[in-house]
C-alpha cells in the first residue's frame, strides 16, 4: 500500500538513498578524475554538468507544482528529490504515490524517464551524454542550412566527436522510437488507456519500474496478457544491453552465420 510504502524508511534513510541514486547515476569516468586528483577535469565534465542540472531544475519545478500536497516545502523538496533522483537513474524505487500528482509534475517524470542517466554509470534511459550529442548534432545541421559553406564540428568536453560517433548515436536513437512504438502498439491490444501503456513500455524499456495510471507505483504489471508481457519482457533486455546486442541476436544475417 502507499502507507506502507512511504513510511517503512526514515526521512534521514531517504534523503541518504536519494544522495547515492544520483551519485550511482553519475559517470565513472568522473569518479575516477576525482581518485586521480584531477579535481576541476572532473567538474569541467559536460554530462556530469546537465545531468546535475537537469535533476536541479527538474526537483524545484515538482516541489513548486505539488507544494499543496505536503505539509511543508521542505517535504515537498525532500519527496521531489527521491522520486525525480529514483527515475532518472532508473533505480525503481517510490516513497509516494506519484501518479496522484499534478500533470505538470507526472510530465516532468515522463521526461526523466527518456533521459535517464549518464553514460558509464549503473543507470539506464537513452544517457544524457547520448542525449546532448543529438542536440548538438541537431544545432549543427541548423546551422549549416544557414551557413552552408561553414565548417562546425561537434564538440563534447572540448574534444572532436567524430562523425562515426553522431552516426551512432542517430542510429540508436532512431532504433530506440521505433522500439517504443512497435512496443507501444501491440501492448494496446489489451485496451488500457494511453497513458498506461505508454509509462509501462517506457518503464520497461528504460529498466526503472513503476510507471504512471494503472502501472503506477502502487500497481504492478499483472494487468498485461501473455502478449504484452513477452514485449515488455524484450524491452526490459534490450534496454538493459543498450538496444544492439539483442537485435543482432535476432538478426537472421547472425543465426545464418
Amino acid at each position: 500500500s502507499e502507507m506502507c510504502i512511504r513510511d517503512s524508511y526514515s526521512t534521514y534513510n531517504q534523503v541518504v538513498i536519494t544522495v547515492f541514486m544520483i551519485l550511482f547515476g553519475i559517470n565513472f569516468n568522473a569518479y575516477y578524475l576525482l581518485l586521480t586528483k584531477k579535481v576541476m577535469q572532473a567538474a569541467k565534465n559536460e554530462e556530469v554538468r546537465y545531468y546535475l542540472g537537469i535533476i536541479g531544475l527538474a526537483i524545484v519545478a515538482i516541489a513548486i507544482n505539488t507544494r499543496e500536497m505536503f505539509t511543508s516545502f521542505g517535504r515537498a523538496f525532500q519527496q521531489a528529490a527521491f522520486q525525480v533522483g529514483s527515475i532518472i537513474t532508473t533505480t525503481g524505487y517510490a516513497t509516494t504515490d506519484f501518479n496522484v500528482w499534478p500533470v505538470f509534475s507526472k510530465t516532468i517524470l515522463v521526461i526523466l524517464m527518456f533521459v535517464g542517466a549518464c553514460a558509464g554509470s549503473t543507470g539506464g534511459g537513452f544517457k544524457c551524454g547520448r542525449l546532448l550529442l543529438v542536440f548538438k548534432s541537431l544545432r549543427r545541421n541548423i546551422q549549416k542550412m544557414l551557413r552552408p559553406q561553414r565548417i562546425q564540428a561537434v564538440r563534447s568536453n572540448k574534444q572532436v566527436v567524430s562523425e562515426k560517433v553522431l552516426e551512432n548515436t542517430n542510429a540508436y536513437l532512431a532504433a530506440y522510437v521505433l522500439i517504443i512504438m512497435f512496443s507501444l502498439l501491440v501492448i494496446s491490444i489489451d485496451g488500457f488507456s494511453v497513458g498506461t501503456n505508454f509509462s509501462a513500455v517506457l518503464a520497461c524499456f528504460n529498466n526503472i519500474g513503476p510507471g504512471l495510471e494503472l502501472v503506477g507505483p502502487t500497481c504492478n504489471f499483472s494487468i498485461y496478457g501473455p502478449l504484452a508481457k513477452i514485449v515488455l519482457i524484450f524491452d526490459m533486455l534490450a534496454g538493459r544491453l543498450e538496444i544492439f546486442p539483442i537485435l543482432i541476436l535476432l538478426s537472421r544475417d547472425t543465426w545464418r552465420r
